[in-house]
């Protein structure tokens, strides 16, 4: 049976099935990068946080594509990437589900942390800050931001 999704919104808000998808409410799209590219990384964040399980059921494509506005052929590419990253499987007609392999989801969260590093790297290194004074900053923000819980 096929759920709308007003039905969908509705059980993410019980914190049903796919409650992890509830944080797709407040997606902001940059309009610098392909839109499908962040819906893969917010579909990594979420499993590397843990709101989305091993073998937990995702919305179809077009059920994504109307929760987050966009035309689902944006949301089939994502879906396309997600498989081809191993990150979701679908076998037929049945519904896509976020991968059982324990090995690709440990790796999402390493690859997050490793992309925003870099790029936090690349750009301190272009005002020359010593070593010393970045690990002493970084870690009073680090200690600062985590006091008010602020992932964002």
């Amino acid at each position: 049976m096929k759920k709308t999704v007003r039905e969908l919104d509705s059980a993410v808000k019980r914190g049903g099935i796919m409650a992890g998808l509830g944080d797709f409410e407040n997606v902001v799209f940059d309009p610098r990068v392909p839109v499908y590219l962040q819906v893969v990384r917010h579909f990594k964040e979420l499993i590397a946080t843990g709101r989305l399980r091993s073998g937990e059921v995702i919305p179809s494509r077009r059920e994504l594509a109307a929760m987050l506005n966009i035309n689902p052929n944006t949301a089939q590419r994502a879906y396309k990437e997600m498989e081809e990253q191993k990150l979701i499987v679908t076998e037929g007609n049945k519904e896509s589900r976020i991968t059982a392999d324990e090995q690709v989801l440990q790796s999402v969260r390493s690859e997050l942390i490793e992309s925003e590093v870099e790029a936090f790297v690349r750009a301190v290194r272009k005002i020359d800050v010593p070593l010393e004074e970045l690990i002493d900053l970084l870690q009073r923000k680090y200690e600062e931001l985590a006091g008010g819980k602020d992932h964002d």
